[in-house]
């Protein structure tokens, strides 16, 4: 895979320094993007409005598109193929929870065992979203992770930052995360998503984020898991023919409450679909950030504060994915998504290289067909010298291993009360992703200030079973 650091678009390079933070938009019926955003990606991602360059032929965006702020892009070049006010600054709800995993996840064993501590649970909002976690029991890491991308809980959220040396010290690394990441309109005031003062995302960054996160396989299988068993509590069982009552750890069903993944009984599951998250809060609306692959094409698309009505961040995503598909190489990409800084200096020369190889300078081409030719050049220059070159550390035109329909969830739990050591992972059978279940009311219902029951999934369906799939 080609990635690049810097690409020159109309003579600007497109990793130019971000313009100041503007404050986020005061509530209003009709709120405007700031005049003046971050150009990181390429100037035309600072401006406010759509941006698409269509070629002869290219199909025409969908018509009445709703988001405050959306945007399409191929995951493997990083060529955004269109935005509408990509870099401005909007509550993220759940979808911050992708910085969290890049952040947190790859620090942990996913065997490894935590037993809750009430004070693990001290910070967490009150209507947060909840996968169920309970006081004095023990999680794997796995399961903790399987709450944070299926449930959306924040109570999963808060025990792993206590694992990670406590909420504070996860969210500066968080911080510290998106700014390699160049995520420069990302403020993190907390690790979950739960609105707070002065806590902002775009859609140019939420996708940086899934965009890292995917390099990671265990990423991509918890974000494209669709239900699985959870851990419940100790249940005393009767003694059979004078044997002694013993305890057996109960589990309850959760799903993923992305509903390009579940479905839903007005919107399919998407063909390709693969992840990555969704959320709701007040302040933020519904945003949602996902990935889909048809064929040898890989596509991102995040939207934020779609308009009202019953899963319109999900029906919005879907036409976008379903033009992005159409398009392929019949439009000039707008922009980029940058690779992270350490990728950029992990690749870039070593003084000894000899002053009289000179670097090509190359602009935008049309998004290639499948990834291929047409893809930006790594290199800018600026008065005669290599900035950067390649990030080859980062993506090197390799395809991500998606998950397929027939893939398995292992789900790790402890084998007895108080016991701190994982017992081995017990394969549910996989299942295709087929007809929805029942679902909340509407878009309001899934949302990261809900309390659920137990046995009910927060953002989606309460219905029991015993499978565990992801699609394709």
């Amino acid at each position: 895979m080609v990635l690049s650091a810097l690409a020159l678009v109309g003579g600007t390079a497109l990793t130019a320094a971000p313009v100041a933070h503007a404050k986020p938009p005061s509530p209003s019926a009709t709120p405007t993007p700031p005049a003046q955003m971050s150009t990181v990606g390429g100037d035309r991602l600072g401006q406010p409005g759509t941006q698409v360059s269509p070629l002869t032929g290219a199909p025409a965006l969908p018509g009445k598109l709703t988001s405050r702020s959306w945007i399409v892009s191929d995951a493997e070049t990083g060529q955004v193929l269109a935005a509408h006010n990509a870099h401005w600054e909007l509550p993220p709800a759940s979808t911050l929870k992708m910085l969290f995993a890049d952040t947190v996840l790859p620090k942990m064993d996913k065997a490894q065992t935590h037993k809750v501590l009430p004070s693990d649970l001290d910070g967490v909002g009150a209507g947060s979203s909840l996968v169920g976690i309970k006081e004095n029991l023990t999680y794997t890491v796995h399961d903790l992770w399987l709450g944070v991308f299926l449930r959306s809980g924040n109570d999963a959220v808060h025990v792993l930052s206590s694992m990670n040396g406590g909420v504070d010290a996860t969210v500066l690394e968080m911080q510290r995360k998106a700014e390699d990441l160049q995520a420069d309109d990302t403020t993190v005031i907390s690790p979950d998503g739960y609105d707070m003062p002065g806590q902002v995302s775009s859609a140019y960054d939420l996708t940086l984020f899934a965009r890292s996160g995917l390099q990671n396989a265990d990423f991509r299988e918890y974000c494209s898991t669709v239900r699985a068993q959870f851990p419940g509590e100790w249940k005393k069982t009767k003694g059979k023919k004078g044997k002694k009552a013993t305890k057996k750890r109960s589990t309850f069903e959760i799903q993923n409450t992305n509903r390009l993944l579940s479905g839903d009984y007005d919107i399919p599951t998407y063909q390709g679909i693969a992840g990555v998250k969704n959320g709701y809060t007040t302040k933020a609306g519904n945003t949602f950030t996902g990935v889909a692959q048809r064929g040898d094409r890989t596509l991102l698309v995040t939207v934020m504060h779609p308009g009202e009505g019953h899963n319109m961040a999900y029906k919005e995503a879907a036409k976008l994915l379903d033009w992005g598909f159409k398009a392929d190489g019949m439009v000039t990409p707008v922009g980029m998504l940058v690779p992270p800084k350490s990728a950029i200096a992990s690749a870039s020369p070593s003084p000894s290289a000899s002053p009289s190889e000179k670097p090509r300078q190359q602009v935008a081409a049309p998004a290639s067909s499948g990834g291929g030719g047409g893809a930006w050049t790594a290199l800018a220059i600026t008065g005669g010298s290599v900035l950067v070159v390649a990030a080859l550390a980062y993506l090197v035109r390799r395809r991500w291993p998606l998950p397929q329909r027939t893939a398995k969830a292992a789900i790790p739990a402890p084998t007895k009360p108080g016991d701190d050591t994982a017992a081995k992972p017990a394969e549910a059978d996989a299942v295709k992703a087929g007809a929805p279940e029942a679902d909340a009311e509407d878009d309001a219902a899934a949302t990261d200030e809900a309390t659920p029951k137990e046995d009910t999934a927060e953002e989606g369906t309460g219905k029991t079973g015993a499978t565990a799939d992801r699609p394709v």
